[in-house]
């Protein structure tokens, strides 16, 4: 049986994606499952908040977007038993001129993730854009986590991120669906947070989480430790939240696909 390939995107940065795939990865591969996580932005916080140093690494996701190399080659085993990475590189940031001329230039991820039965789950962490990088992740992917900052402006960007990948399913990728959305840095005691929650919920319904990640600075701390913040601080209210999204994401997992 192949992996359940999952993108985490927002066009928007600074709203939690890398946060969500360290931790929601952590959190899963807790309960038995094996977990690959592909940093596909050339920032390569993904990498670097695992302890992943980037420079020692031989391959990376660069070189099996360009042919360089396989996957195989590039994954290495995180500090967390059963949790794997494929490091970013800041080539990335170039791959947009480099393979725009290849063929199926939108299928480059797949290709190199199709028929992997090693993982249980592959989280994709998408870079802030809507690029040729992250329209090979919704190629790639069965499945669409969208965090989204409980802000002004955020029912309006993910509005339009809903639009494409909606297209994406009518185009080149017919099982696309969205998973859910997941309200981040979230602040009870701020009435914008709380008049954005609302609204996200009245105008997506059951398609966002019921859990909510906080803002919390043990989770802000976590990175700069090279940790999740499920290992810097388990007990902290973040590292909580992380634990309840991994159970609701993988109940939402039985009931979709089950």
């Amino acid at each position: 049986m192949s992996s359940r390939i999952i993108s985490i995107t927002n066009q928007k940065g600074g709203v939690g994606k890398t946060t969500t795939a360290i931790n929601l990865a952590t959190a899963i591969v807790s309960t038995g499952k094996c977990v690959l996580i592909v940093d596909l932005d050339p920032q390569g916080n993904a990498s670097t908040g695992l302890g992943v140093e980037r420079k020692s690494c031989d391959a990376n996701l660069y070189h099996v977007l360009t042919g360089d190399a396989n996957l195989s080659d590039g994954v290495i085993s995180t500090q967390i038993p059963n949790l794997s990475i494929i490091p970013s590189s800041i080539d990335l940031s170039g791959a947009e001129i480099e393979l725009i001329d290849k063929s199926r230039r939108e299928y480059l991820l797949y290709e190199a993730l199709i028929n992997n039965n090693k993982y249980d789950y592959i989280f994709i962490d998408c870079p802030p854009s809507l690029s040729l990088l992250t329209l090979n992740a919704l190629v790639a992917s069965q499945a669409v986590l969208v965090p989204l900052q409980c802000e002004f402006f955020a029912l309006e960007g993910v509005s339009h991120l809903i639009k494409i990948i909606d297209r994406v399913n009518e185009v080149f990728n017919p099982k696309l669906k969205l998973h859910g959305i997941v309200l981040t840095m979230f602040d009870k005691r701020n009435c914008l947070s709380n008049m954005v929650a609302t609204d996200v919920r009245n105008y997506f319904g059951d398609k966002v989480y019921k859990t909510m990640i906080p803002r919390n600075v043990r989770v802000s701390e976590a990175p700069s430790h090279g940790k999740p913040v499920l290992l810097y601080d388990v007990r902290c209210a973040g590292s909580e939240a992380y634990v309840k999204l991994a159970i609701e994401v993988l109940k939402r997992e039985r009931d979709l696909w089950c």
